[in-house]
């Protein structure tokens, strides 16, 4: 059985530890193992863990095991995954805590780029916490957090009971075009569900796409006709901030932004592949996640693609139902992709 591993990660003050400290008292028998990159400002052990411990891995009451990485993520994996498999360690699950500056993307790559590390967990979601109090700013200031939004296959919204319902309503909106695909909650004081955090399946290539369905019909319906957003939006959010003469940057300026393909037309396996892996080896470090449900040429089954970064894998998924209709619909998030090279590239991709 492969270990399944959460990645939760958003910036300093977001309530990642006490989303954790939640999860791992709550009573759900669940033994889960945290690894915590401890350059965060708000470490978990001074709550609930013995500190002043030699020992890398501290096992709690309840059964999680919690350890700080002194070596790489990669060596930590490993060494929990070899004391499971002596029976020294009992955990179900691993979470890994990143720091709030932390990008992601290499962090999710490890469970891919490993056959180790492959061999022993499965990568199920990137989990981002957004703190709504200060998340404008935030988004508006650094990259780093707009990254962790493009990443996200969950978002949490925490604090959000300390803004208005208008702000709240702007930053979903934000959010929403910055990563289509990740479902957004509020949450109040880390109060979520284990089944809200765990089993989420973010990674699995499956028949389903997940992006939000609102976002699919404002206007990204025809082809690649469709204009940016920001253009034609009159949608608070995207209005400049007058008030504090900031210089607020309108919403569309997000560097994080997404994007939807979509055809009637089937794909040309060889073109497509030729196409893909150019684009990837151009803009694979700018590009967080894509992932389609595609109607190819050849194959009555649905082709099933993801990606994180340079890494991209395909699979085949069920048979194109009797009554359905074959189209290809893909989502790519990503830092200032060049949305016209990418449509047009897929447009000659098409049979």
């Amino acid at each position: 059985m492969l270990i399944p591993a959460t990645i939760l990660t958003g910036f300093l003050g977001s309530g990642k530890t006490t989303l954790l400290k939640r999860v791992l008292s709550e009573a759900h028998g669940q033994k889960i193992a945290v690894i915590e990159n401890e350059f965060g400002e708000e470490n978990i052990d001074n709550d609930i863990l013995v500190s002043d411990t030699q020992e890398q891995i501290i096992q709690m009451s309840n059964g999680c095991v919690c350890c700080t990485i002194r070596e790489d993520l990669r060596t930590t994996l490993h060494d929990l995954a070899e004391k499971k498999r002596k029976g020294e360690l009992d955990f179900d699950r691993v979470v890994i805590e990143t720091t709030g500056l932390a990008d992601p993307g290499p962090v999710a790559q490890t469970f891919f780029m490993d056959d180790e590390i492959a061999e022993s967990y499965l990568l199920d979601s990137i989990l981002t916490l957004v703190d709504a109090k200060h998340a404008a700013q935030q988004l508006n200031d650094r990259q780093e957090a707009r990254r962790q939004v493009g990443f996200a296959d969950q978002i949490f919204v925490s604090k959000s009971d300390l803004v208005t319902a208008e702000a709240l309503e702007a930053l979903q909106h934000r959010l929403k075009h910055m990563n289509p695909r990740a479902p957004q909650k509020a949450v109040h004081f880390g109060e979520v569900s284990i089944a809200e955090v765990f089993d989420l399946r973010g990674f699995n290539l499956n028949a389903k796409l997940d992006i939000d369905p609102d976002f699919l019909n404002e206007g990204h319906d025809h082809h690649h006709h469709d204009h940016d957003h920001g253009e034609h939006c009159d949608h608070p959010s995207h209005q400049h901030d007058h008030d504090h003469g900031h210089g607020h940057h309108h919403h569309h300026d997000d560097d994080v932004k997404s994007f939807v393909f979509k055809s009637n037309r089937p794909f040309d396996p060889a073109k497509l592949e030729d196409f893909l892996g150019a684009i990837v080896n151009i803009y694979g470090p700018r590009m967080l996640r894509y992932k389609g449900v595609l109607n190819m040429k050849g194959t009555d089954r649905k082709v099933i693609f993801q990606g994180v970064h340079q890494l991209m894998g395909s699979d085949l998924g069920p048979a194109w139902g009797a009554e359905e209709t074959r189209n290809s619909k893909m989502v790519f998030i990503g830092i200032d992709l060049p949305r016209d090279i990418f449509l047009q590239g897929l447009e000659q991709s098409l049979v």
